[in-house]
């Protein structure tokens, strides 16, 4: 059972996405402006489309907070959709004057004819708008809640681009100075692809504006840490409380997201175990690690060291020079159907998977430590920290 409820709703082109979260702890300070910032982290990065010269995401908390404090109910979110105006005769929820035209071609790669299949719909809109990678933006929010009940619990939690296409961000960092603010972290933030090598920064460029010119598009590989997170994270004692598993759930779920480790993950398994794992060594009374091949996890549990997830997301599958498909009308072959889309959306993906490890952790920190408020939470996790140092 999650301790930290949450979901969202709402279609690409509709009035607006919406998410609702429940198991927030009374007294944590949350402002709208807390959550504005990761939504416009969101729309950044360079390869993007342009829906995002329409969109202006800011969040209306319409639940769950008075005062600038949350209540301990469900904090209810809403980002309105500005393009809505332009598609209300397409996407309103009463029934259509004059029926739209149907889209019945659907995208190789995209949810489009696996959901039409599904669900039964002969208009692949009924499908797309729900799938579209825009419903990120109500995750994105969700998430943003979960950021602060972290901070306050001493957790940073920011991403990296490590490559795009076949191009590698050669900018190595130890995590713990570039996740937490500062001017590493600054880099990041200000670099147009969340890269910190400045010269890698416009050949990725470079290869964007080169997919775009071939109506093409180009995925790529992110790197998600958080650092200050306690050992003892998760559990080892059943399958479905493994933190590696609830992370790696977390992460795959995002759209386009199509492979995830776990600390150096693949390259762990051609190498031998004397080059794989962690050494242990103690430390003015701690547990520390020169390595940390094992990502901050080990048996499914946090170790202390930064968590470090990797994932890979697929180019995106909106196509201007678009690949065969069928007409579901007609059963002719055809041309798949195109949509206003990206060219490049890695940088963005990484605020997603912010949000989604922020989530993951936040419910791993709640069933650990409990607490219907911030000042039980946080008296909890004090205790626990205390009897942690070993004196």
């Amino acid at each position: 059972m999650t301790h930290l409820r949450w979901s969202t709703a709402g279609e690409s082109h509709g009035p607006a996405l919406t998410a609702l979260l429940d198991g927030v702890p009374a007294g944590l300070a949350l402002l709208a402006e807390h959550i504005d910032r990761d939504l416009a982290r969101r729309q950044r990065g360079y390869g993007r489309g342009g829906r995002m010269k329409i969109e202006r995401d800011a969040v209306a908390i319409e639940a769950g907070v008075r005062g600038g404090e949350t209540l301990g109910s469900p904090v209810a979110l809403r980002v309105v959709n500005r393009d809505f105006a332009n598609w209300e005769g397409r996407m309103g929820a009463a029934p259509f004057a004059v029926a739209p035209e149907a889209l019945t071609t659907p995208r190789p790669g995209h949810a489009d004819l696996a959901g039409a299949l599904k669900f039964d719909r002969a208009d692949v809109r009924d499908v797309l708008e729900r799938a579209s990678a825009r419903e990120t933006t109500a995750r994105v929010a969700a998430g943003a809640v979960a950021r602060r009940l972290l901070a306050e619990c001493g957790v940073a939690v920011r991403s990296r681009v490590l490559s795009i296409g076949p191009l590698r961000d050669g900018g190595a960092a130890d995590p713990r100075a570039w996740v937490p603010e500062g001017e590493l972290a600054g880099r990041v933030e200000a670099s147009s692809l969340r890269v910190l090598d400045g010269a890698v920064e416009e050949a990725m460029r470079a290869e964007i504006l080169a997919a775009s010119h071939a109506g093409d598009t180009l995925g790529g590989v992110v790197e998600v840490v958080a650092v200050g997170v306690v050992p003892g994270l998760g559990s080892y004692t059943q399958w479905d409380r493994r933190l590696d598993g609830r992370l790696a759930q977390a992460a795959m779920s995002v759209q386009a997201i199509k492979a995830v480790e776990i600390g150096d993950g693949w390259a762990a398994a051609s190498a031998r175990g004397s080059a794989v794992h962690d050494a242990i060594a103690l430390r003015d009374g701690a547990f520390v690690r020169a390595t940390n091949r094992a990502g901050g996890l080990e048996g499914g549990v946090t170790n202390g060291e930064p968590l470090v997830v990797r994932a890979a997301m697929k180019p995106i599958s909106t196509l201007r020079r678009p690949l065969g498909s069928v007409d579901l009308a007609t059963g002719e072959a055809s041309p798949a159907n195109t949509e206003r889309s990206d060219v490049c959306a890695v940088p963005a993906a990484g605020v997603v998977l912010e949000a989604m490890v922020c989530l993951a952790l936040a419910d791993a920190l709640l069933e650990k430590f409990g607490g219907d408020s911030m000042r039980q939470l946080l008296r909890n996790l004090d205790g626990y920290r205390d009897g942690l140092v070993r004196r």
